[in-house]
């Protein structure tokens, strides 16, 4: 019977265990095996062992320490923004007040936007004949000239982590309602007793009560911030001059622009280090805390 059972395990779990194989642990294998060679998607049949020539070329590349700039620039502005406005708009919708339902569903709808048409939306705003610049110029007439949002790039940046901020506070919001839930109301109504005002509740009630919980967010919005993709590309597509490159965008450029797959290959790496390693150690001073 007990070897009967554990066939039977085997067999239910065999379906998973063959896709995740096939899908995702042999291509992350064979991209590994890549990255040790220079190999060009024009020619498949040409590989030619480099060792870690490639990895060298990452750390040689200024684009690639470009990209890394402008993702702790985007995470410093965006991660931050995120989380005091989640809050914000979380504790002000659990206080319960009239239109409570309508307004989680209005800072909700960013979430479910598709990120696609969020960016073409900003961009549509922000680029120097768009909408911005034409109540800044033509009705507002606070400047004879246009405003280059997106050809400067410290501007750009901005613009792309606004968009981050503005697409990622329901996300936090919901998360930290369902937090504020487990937060006793007795808790509250000892310190109004005591006379203690609205920010020393938020101060010595709220924050620590949803400590874990700002810790998850905080540690999935960063992740999140170094993957940032579709709205760099469709916003400003790296550029001017590769200012706002990001790693996922100049991994992109190299693998599907100049075919350079070795590269990108090995550039992919670096970028899962790098994750992995900021995950440890936030880990790691969170547990320490």
């Amino acid at each position: 019977m007990n070897k009967k059972g554990g066939l039977a395990g085997y067999l239910f779990a065999a379906p998973g265990f063959l896709f995740f194989s096939f899908f995702l642990l042999y291509p992350l294998l064979r991209n590994f095996l890549f990255s040790f060679y220079d190999f060009k998607l024009t020619n498949l049949n040409d590989k030619t062992f480099t060792g870690f020539a490639n990895y060298l070329h990452v750390f040689q590349d200024s684009v690639f320490w470009l990209s890394l700039r402008n993702i702790i620039i985007y995470g410093v502005i965006s991660v931050p923004g995120q989380m005091i406005l989640g809050f914000l708009v979380a504790y002000a919708l659990y206080q319960n007040r009239k239109g409570t339902t309508v307004f989680r569903v209005f800072y909700f709808l960013p979430v479910i936007t598709s990120w696609v048409v969020a960016s073409l939306i900003f961009k549509f705003v922000f680029t120097d004949q768009g909408l911005l610049n034409y109540i800044i110029t033509d009705t507002l007439h606070l400047t004879d000239s246009t405003i280059s949002w997106l050809s400067d790039p410290m501007k750009a940046l901005l613009v792309i982590s606004f968009l981050g901020i503005w697409k990622g506070v329901g996300w936090v919001m919901v998360i930290y309602l369902a937090a504020l839930q487990g937060v006793p109301k007795e808790m509250y109504e000892a310190a109004s007793l005591d006379g203690c005002n609205g920010w020393q509740k938020i101060r010595y009630i709220t924050l620590p009560a949803v400590r874990s919980t700002t810790l998850f967010i905080q540690l999935m919005l960063i992740i999140g911030a170094f993957n940032v993709f579709t709205s760099v590309y469709l916003v400003t597509n790296g550029g001017p001059m590769h200012e706002t490159e990001v790693m996922l965008t100049w991994m992109y450029q190299k693998a599907f622009t100049e075919y350079d797959l070795g590269y990108a290959s090995a550039l992919s790496y670096v970028f899962a280090v790098l994750i992995a390693g900021l995950t440890f150690i936030q880990f790691r001073l969170n547990k320490r805390d």
